[in-house]
């Protein structure tokens, strides 16, 4: 009567350390473990890759796309909301703190800062076209000969060693 193989003593006792298994679970366990060992362990995403050549950008999600100017136009835009709100918002507490809340000193307190940044604006505009408006002619009154000379004359630097050449 043959009898299976008899259980090796492990060669510690630790609870880490199984007894050692038959041949047919070894075997059993080396399959699996090969098995496993060529199995995907990563994600393969299988989407079809974007075309390549002239595709026109796609809008991405916040603020859409705009030119440096609109950008900037929007920028001062919400700047200046915040800055009404603030003043609108400190203006309306004042008047709810001192009890004055009807409709003629309302209109008078909020009348009053859009009227500053008008005559502020009316200001910034007058002193621009004044600016412009300026003399930039010279007179100058000489005694004697006088001679102009009008030439130009082209700057070149170049070099390692700064050479400069002036050519007229």
């Amino acid at each position: 009567m043959d009898s299976p193989r008899p259980r090796q003593i492990p060669f510690d006792n630790h609870p880490a350390h199984p007894l050692p298994m038959t041949d047919a679970e070894a075997a059993a366990e080396a399959k699996r473990i090969i098995n496993n060992a060529y199995q995907p362990t990563a994600f393969h995403d299988t989407t079809p890759l974007p075309a390549y050549g002239p595709t026109p950008p796609v809008a991405q999600p916040g603020r859409p796309p705009m030119s440096q100017k609109a950008t900037d136009a929007s920028a001062l835009m919400l700047s200046g909301s915040v800055a009404a709100l603030s003043v609108g918002g400190a203006t309306s507490l004042v008047l709810y703190t001192l009890g004055q809340v009807d409709p003629v000193t309302l209109a008078l307190g909020a009348a009053g800062p859009v009227a500053l940044v008008l005559a502020a604006g009316s200001l910034l505009r007058s002193l621009g076209r004044a600016r412009a408006d300026a003399h930039t002619e010279h007179h100058h009154h000489y005694t004697g000969p006088v001679t102009q000379d009008h030439h130009t004359t082209h700057t070149t630097t170049r070099g390692l060693w700064a050479k400069t050449t002036n050519q007229q």
